[in-house]
């Protein structure tokens, strides 16, 4: 495990890059151990999916989940090489050793293990890419395992969890705001129609809705945050200062819990939106705010009595369940192929996305310790 988190770290896979050496490296190691292994390579080439499964055919199996991508290092103060696996004081550091090449180690390590050993039930590894940018790659895969005659039984994604047994996060829609008005010189002002006013009295719009979700919206105790949260993470437009500026642009998300109406969250910001623009359209007849989805991911939902999370909490010793704030693919394991899934993985992701990440040599015993008992169970037959 501690060569492979070397060589996985090693790889700059930050989302905006291809990430096909590090899986071919993968690819490599799990053949050489006699694993089948199958590359969904996206339409460029320099990025792909990889599935590999060993043990018995036509048998559903487990499946360990992990991506392969990382967040950028930029204006991040890093003390320690961000690319080059660090062992100092019981733990690694390195750009994604939490976030999430530990794991991504931990699983590839289990399965040649796995392959040495006379399996009754097999066990899966998808991993995949573009996680970090709204878990984009892995739909392609999901797409090849929809044709499969045998699904996973069941799911692992190894997201960090600090090992805890987590049933749920919140599902994400990631929305864009187009505000159009009129341009002209800023010492005629009024004459004109300024987007920035637009996206302002827009985003004024976000954050009452946001009150009000707050304050009597579905609400679930088991978050951090036990409400659907409404965000604005960027806003953009204007030239310079003596332009009254034509178009601005915002940037938003909606984190809902299960069961939030977040198409009638939409309609709502769309009124408000027409709301705005109405009044000055007779003057400016191109006056709009144009509200677009940009992509989406469904959220996980697990119940705490489910037969994977029996299984899994039977793995870990663990006596109970938590949820947490980010997500995953898990949903998209569990919505779109029906894979009763989990996540739990070593780490924090408080660690996560920070220069100088780290996982603790602890908690990575403690995943392979998991897996080592996964293993078994897999030969016994579960």
């Amino acid at each position: 495990m501690r060569e492979i988190l070397d060589w996985l770290v090693g790889f700059d896979t930050v989302s905006s890059k291809p990430n096909m050496a590090l899986m071919a490296y993968v690819k490599d190691l799990l053949e050489a151990a006699g694993i089948a292994v199958t590359l969904v390579p996206d339409a460029t080439g320099g990025k792909a999916n990889l599935y590999a499964s060993t043990g018995p055919e036509g048998v559903g199996g487990v499946m360990l989940s992990g991506h392969t991508d990382v967040v950028p290092v930029e204006g991040q103060a890093w003390t320690k090489a961000p690319f080059a696996l660090t062992e100092e004081g019981g733990r690694y550091y390195g750009r994604g050793t939490t976030d999430m090449k530990g794991f991504v180690a931990c699983a590839v390590a289990a399965m040649v293990e796995a392959a040495r050993r006379p399996l009754r039930v097999p066990l899966h590894l998808a991993l995949s890419y573009d996680e970090e940018v709204g878990c984009m790659g892995v739909r392609s895969l999901i797409d090849l395992l929809a044709q499969a005659p045998v699904r996973p039984r069941f799911c692992i994604v190894g997201e960090p969890t600090g090992m805890q047994v987590a049933t749920g996060h919140k599902g994400k829609v990631a929305l864009r705001a187009t505000c159009t008005g009129r341009e002209g010189h800023s010492a005629l002002a009024p004459l004109a129609l300024n987007a920035l006013h637009l996206a302002a009295d827009f985003l004024g719009a976000v954050r009452r809705l946001q009150a009000e979700v707050a304050a009597t919206g579905l609400r679930d105790g088991d978050y951090d945050v036990p409400y659907t949260t409404i965000h604005v993470g960027k806003m953009a437009g204007g030239v310079q200062v003596n332009i009254v500026p034509n178009q601005t642009v915002l940037d938003f998300e909606i984190r809902s819990l299960a069961g939030e109406d977040v198409a009638g969250l939409i309609t709502r910001l769309e009124a408000e939106a027409e709301a705005i623009v109405a009044p000055v359209r007779a003057e400016f007849p191109e006056a709009a705010i144009r509200v677009e989805r940009q992509w989406d991911y469904p959220g996980l939902g697990t119940p705490s009595d489910a037969a994977v999370v029996n299984f899994v909490k039977g793995l870990t010793g663990a006596n109970g369940t938590i949820k947490v704030a980010y997500g995953t693919e898990g949903g998209l394991f569990d919505q779109r192929l029906g894979i009763p899934t989990v996540i739990c993985g070593p780490g924090s992701m408080a660690q996560g996305h920070k220069p100088d990440e780290y996982v603790s040599v602890e908690q990575l015993g403690l995943c392979q310790a998991m897996l080592s008992r996964l293993i078994d169970r897999l030969e016994a037959g579960i």
